[in-house]
């Protein structure tokens, strides 16, 4: 499928964060991202999306060709096809068909970290032999560096291009992406742009996380090392990591963090992806932590290794690392058994809002596409539970997320749900509250979780609509207080 209007908007919206200035000129961009028809699809009018790679060499040179139907130096670009995940993955596509450069010889950018360099708004005329009318071309531009410093191989698409030639950034023919690059001082150079925590306990064992077996997941299925991205508000790479273990472990902490290495990987789209890895050390224990993407978190012994399945190359950096550190300490003991022999675990605490309009019908929000749990999925509004009763967090929560004002003595306990989402997950208690009273109506004040609130009839719930809430509205429905789900 071609990218969704819900990522090209995003695409634009950060654009335009930067070049505020630039929203008159992508006005007919945006209003085609309102309108039903596929933004990218040649066929759609009065203008459509297209993607240019902007491909700079270490002598800070971009490439252009020579398009044979105008006589034109552009960067190698062109319309978005149905099989392009995302509007980057069509640039590195186009390069590759139009000058025979793979993904894997190019990396990101710390400039501008996959985000559009330039978009760029050009009348295209009248085509009588392709059935085409003048039009416009929204272009997404992307800018990428060389991953190595030897050039690769020109090939070039001959049937469409007659040329190459790399051109320095003064001397760019487009005068708005010229300026862009010459703005932002890219320099060739290319560095790392993600961070990754190998986390180690002094006494042998390596932390490891297994990530989400899912499409366009990166790395999908394998047991890899926390971490991620860059982001714009990112002063460092360690910074970058720190704000990556609080997204997806909020509670790990680690000691003695400092770089250890720089590796290589492979992007979903096939970028070169160079990743700074830090070092750091933890003795806990992972099953107590809150996990918010991925599976699973696992100690393994390096011996263990070749059991799993792994992220590339990083067997070779763990067996490196446990060369170079010899254990300092014992592991750590074991948690504290019952009689039983059984671990003690702790369960998670989430408290929910049930609501009922005059019709019966349940209050449900739709959690945000880039929601860390349930994108794009309808829901109860929700929290967890943390430094504070369980009454008191559904009624901050009603007020934060949706403008409600509910009064705790009007609060009952009508359901719960004792739900484990993973196997060896942490189990969750979700506890189901109903208030009989209210005050306000339900507004999106939280947009980047919630897109909006809408009552549903309890038995003409949505399809998409997390399992445990639908088995707890249910329960209720039928007058029951208890569910399990998972064990």
């Amino acid at each position: 499928m071609p990218p969704s209007h819900y990522a090209i908007r995003k695409a634009a919206e950060a654009y335009l964060t930067r070049h505020p200035s630039e929203r008159d000129t992508l006005v007919g961009l945006l209003a085609a991202l309102d309108r039903p028809d596929d933004a990218t699809s040649r066929r759609t009018l009065p203008g459509h999306v297209t993607c240019s790679a902007v491909v700079i060499d270490r002598d800070c040179r971009m490439l252009h060709i020579r398009h044979r139907a105008t006589g034109l130096l552009l960067a190698p670009g062109g319309h978005v096809e149905p099989g392009d995940r995302t509007l980057l993955a069509a640039a590195l596509r186009e390069v590759a068909e139009e000058a025979g450069i793979p993904p894997g010889a190019l990396c990101l950018t710390p400039q501008t970290l996959g985000a559009p360099i330039d978009i760029d708004v050009h009348d295209i005329d009248a085509s009588p032999a392709k059935g085409e009318p003048a039009h416009q071309h929204y272009d997404v531009r992307y800018a990428f560096y060389l991953a190595d410093e030897q050039p690769p191989a020109i090939t070039l698409q001959d049937q469409e291009v007659s040329g190459v030639q790399w051109l320095a950034l003064t001397d760019v023919t487009s005068s708005t992406l010229r300026a862009k690059l010459l703005g932002a001082r890219l320099d060739g150079q290319p560095e790392p742009v993600n961070a990754s925590a190998l986390i180690h306990d002094g006494a042998g064992r390596y932390l490891l996380h297994l990530r989400d077996d899912l499409p366009g997941i990166w790395q999908p299925g394998t047991f890899a090392l926390l971490g991620g991205g860059r982001k714009q508000g990112d002063q460092s790479l360690e910074n970058t990591l720190l704000r990556e273990l609080s997204e997806e472990v909020p509670g790990l902490r680690l000691e003695g963090l400092k770089p250890y290495a720089t590796e290589e990987a492979t992007s979903v789209d096939g970028l070169c992806v160079p990743i700074k890895v830090f070092s750091g050390r933890w003795r806990g224990n992972p099953d107590r932590l809150r996990l918010r993407e991925g599976v699973l978190l696992r100690w393994f012994t390096p011996d263990q290794l070749d059991r799993l399945r792994l992220s590339p190359g990083l067997g070779d950096l763990i067996h490196r690392h446990a060369a170079e550190h010899t254990p300092q300490v014992q592991p750590a003991e074991t948690p504290p058994l019952w009689d039983e022999g059984r671990r003690a675990v702790l369960n998670g605490i989430g408290v929910h809002l049930h609501l009922e309009d005059d019709e019966g019908r349940v209050l449900l929000g739709l959690r945000h596409p880039d929601s860390r749990y349930a994108g794009n999925t309808w829901h109860y509004l929700a929290g967890r539970c943390e430094q504070e009763s369980a009454v008191a967090c559904l009624v901050r929560e009603a007020w934060e997320e949706a403008g409600l004002v509910i009064d705790p003595a009007d609060v009952e306990l009508v359901h719960v749900v004792h739900v484990v989402d993973t196997p060896g997950g942490q189990p969750l208690l979700q506890l189901v509250f109903r208030a009989c009273r209210w005050k306000g109506v339900p507004e999106v004040r939280e947009p980047d979780k919630c897109l909006s609130w809408q009552w549903w009839p309890p038995h003409e719930l949505p399809k998409r609509i997390v399992p445990y809430a639908r088995v707890a509205i249910v329960g209720i429905t039928e007058g029951r207080a208890y569910s399990e789900m998972g064990w």
